[in-house]
C-alpha cells in the first residue's frame, strides 16, 4: 500500500478541502483536493487533466488569494490522486539558501 514509508505522520482531513496546483513559472494552474497532509508532504487528488504534472516541480496554493502556499515535487501519482512532498530551503555553511526536498 502506498504512503507505508512516511517520515511524518499525516492528518486526514474528514471534509474535502480546495486547494490549487500553480506551475513555478506561473504558466498553469489546476483545482484539486487536498486528501491528507504532514509536515513533509501531502496526498491530493486533481480535477481534469494530470499532464501538467509532468513538470514534477509546483506550488500548492492552499488559499484563494495564493498567500499561503508551499513548493512541492511529485513522488507518486495514481490515476487522479499524487503524493507531493514538501520542498524547503535549507540554509548553506556560506550563510545561502539552498532548495532541498526533506
Amino acid at each position: 500500500m502506498m504512503g507505508e514509508h512516511r517520515k511524518a505522520s499525516r492528518v486526514r482531513l474528514e471534509h474535502r478541502y480546495p486547494v490549487n496546483l500553480m506551475g513555478v513559472d506561473g504558466t498553469w494552474r489546476r483545482s484539486c483536493t487536498l486528501l491528507d497532509v504532514s509536515a513533509t508532504g501531502a496526498k491530493i487528488e486533481v480535477e481534469g487533466p494530470i499532464d501538467v504534472l509532468r513538470a514534477r516541480e509546483f506550488f500548492l496554493l492552499l488559499s484563494s488569494t495564493g498567500l499561503a502556499f508551499r513548493r512541492c515535487e511529485l513522488v507518486w501519482i495514481d490515476g487522479a490522486t499524487a503524493g507531493v512532498r514538501f520542498v524547503t530551503a535549507k540554509p548553506t555553511k556560506n550563510g545561502q539558501q539552498a532548495a532541498k526536498a526533506e
